[in-house]
């Protein structure tokens, strides 16, 4: 393989805790946009693959991989009679402040920094959350200074699994895509990352299992630590 220039990470599920993170974030827009309609906010749930009883998503939920629209168009349809376009510009808007009380990186994240950042790697961000979201929580992290480029479903590149933002990264870099590792833990991640031409790094860290991972993907890791030892050795 080429050796490897830069690292390119998803967020949720890979820098964060999806579901420690955004599990009681959505119950919060759950019970805003019900707005105490029950059996609404349980078809809402539904709908985007949340579990009201467990407080948890499902790991097939459309949220886990999907971009804001993605969830926008499953909520529409149930929101009749609502402008769902002003509606979604005000969650987006609001979204990233609304996570931070429940904001959970992984315990290994900043000695994981740390160490490709000695290794003389080039870190970005390419999640299908909103750019400004991703700005807020890194900023509240006070990671936003680690990352060259952050890209987000709406920073003009399209979103994941196209390969949009990774070739957006490479170009800002003026790299190539094969001097580029795509880490992330949904398939959407090795799609995006294998249709661009980059290496794949896939991460057992949020809710999609290794073997459904493995055939996408140069390597599955357990966790950040063990994605550091793979990219160290390419580096």
């Amino acid at each position: 393989m080429t050796p490897l220039k830069a690292v390119l990470f998803d967020k949720d599920g890979t820098l964060i805790d999806f579901q420690a993170t955004w599990a009681p974030t959505f119950l919060t827009i759950l019970e805003e946009l019900s707005a105490g309609d029950a059996p609404l906010m349980a078809r809402l749930g539904e709908a985007c693959g949340y579990d009201l009883a467990t407080r948890r998503f499902h790991p097939d939920s459309i949220v886990v991989a999907g971009s804001n629209d993605d969830i926008a168009a499953a909520w529409a349809g149930l929101l009749e009679g609502r402008d769902i376009d002003a509606l979604f510009a005000d969650l987006n808007a609001r979204v990233g402040d609304m996570s931070l009380p429940h904001l959970t990186p992984f315990p290994d994240l900043l000695p994981v920094l740390d160490a490709l950042s000695d290794l003389g790697l080039r870190l970005g961000i390419a999640t299908n959350d909103g750019e400004e979201s991703a700005r807020t929580q890194l900023a509240t992290l006070g990671l936003d200074a680690r990352f060259e480029t952050v890209i987000g479903f709406d920073s003009g590149h399209g979103a994941k699994p196209a390969p949009g933002m990774v070739l957006g990264f490479c170009e800002a870099l003026g790299l190539s895509p094969a001097e580029v590792v795509m880490v992330g833990d949904s398939l959407h991640d090795m799609h995006a990352g294998r249709s661009a031409g980059a290496q794949t790094l896939a991460v057992t860290t949020g809710t999609v299992p290794a073997e459904a991972l493995s055939d996408h993907a140069d390597h599955v890791a357990g966790s950040l630590t063990q994605a550091l030892e793979w990219i160290r050795a390419r580096a």
